[in-house]
C-alpha cells in the first residue's frame, strides 16, 4: 500500500484538482527566474490568490528555502502576527513535524499593553512571543500587520533575536511596502517576502504549506 503523503489533499479528487490547478498555473505563469524550490513556493501563493503578479514580486534571500526547511523538520514553532495564519494551517502537517502556531494579537495583556504604551497590540504581540522565548529558532509570519514585521526588524538588530527564517507578507498602505523593503536589506536572518503593498495571511500559510511540502516530498533538498 502507497504511503499516503500527509502535505498532499486528503481525497483522490481533491489532489486531482490540485495538480491539474497547479498545470495550469506553470502553464500560463510564462518564464521566471526562480530555482526549481522556490518556485514550488510561488506556485502556490499564485494558486491561492490566482494572482500571477507575484511571479516577480516574491523575493527570496538566498538561504531562505535551506533555513525554512530546516526548521520544519527540528519542529520549529511558527509565530504568527493574526489568529487567521494558524487558523488556515493544516493541523496534521504541522503535527507531522512536530510543530506548533502561535499568535497573540487579541490576548488580554497584550492589549493593555497597547493602551499603555501606545502601540499597536502586533508589537506587544511580538514582544510577548519573545518574553515566551519562542522567537529564537522560529519561523515568523507576518501576514497583516507591518508593526508587527517592523518590531521583528527593530529585534533582530538591537537585540540580536534570530529567528530561522521570516516571511514578511504585510498587506495594506501604511508601512507594509516600506516594512518589507526593510526586511530585504536584513542581512541577520533569512526571508520571504512580496514587494509592494501586496501581501496577506492567506499567502503566508500557502508559502508555509508549500515548505511543509517541500521538506516531506522532497527529503534530499538541504
Amino acid at each position: 500500500m502507497k504511503t499516503p503523503i500527509i502535505t498532499e489533499q486528503l481525497t483522490d479528487a481533491g489532489r486531482r484538482i490540485e495538480h491539474d490547478s497547479f498545470a495550469i498555473v506553470d502553464r500560463e505563469a510564462g518564464p521566471h527566474a526562480y530555482s526549481d524550490a522556490q518556485w514550488q513556493v510561488v506556485r502556490r501563493m499564485i494558486h491561492a490568490s490566482a494572482d500571477f503578479d507575484f511571479n516577480g514580486l516574491t523575493r527570496f534571500h538566498p538561504l531562505a528555502i535551506e533555513a525554512g526547511l530546516q526548521a520544519i523538520r527540528s519542529g520549529a514553532p511558527i509565530v504568527a502576527d493574526v489568529e487567521m495564519i494558524c487558523v488556515g494551517l493544516s493541523k496534521p502537517r504541522l503535527e507531522h513535524y512536530g510543530m506548533q502556531s502561535h499568535q497573540f494579537i487579541s490576548d488580554e495583556d497584550v492589549i493593555v499593553q497597547a493602551q499603555i504604551q501606545h502601540t499597536t497590540r502586533a508589537v506587544q504581540a511580538m514582544r510577548k512571543a519573545r518574553a515566551r522565548q519562542l522567537l529564537d529558532g522560529s519561523i515568523v509570519a507576518i501576514g497583516n500587520a507591518p508593526t508587527a514585521l517592523l518590531e521583528i526588524l527593530r529585534m533582530v538588530r538591537e537585540d540580536q533575536v534570530r529567528p530561522a527564517l521570516i516571511i514578511g507578507m504585510p498587506v495594506g498602505f501604511v508601512s507594509a511596502a516600506e516594512s518589507k523593503s526593510l526586511l530585504s536589506q536584513s542581512t541577520e536572518c533569512p526571508w520571504i517576502l512580496i514587494e509592494g503593498r501586496k501581501g496577506g495571511s492567506t499567502l503566508v500559510v500557502a508559502v508555509l504549506h508549500a515548505l511543509l511540502a517541500l521538506a516531506e516530498v522532497h527529503a534530499d533538498l538541504f
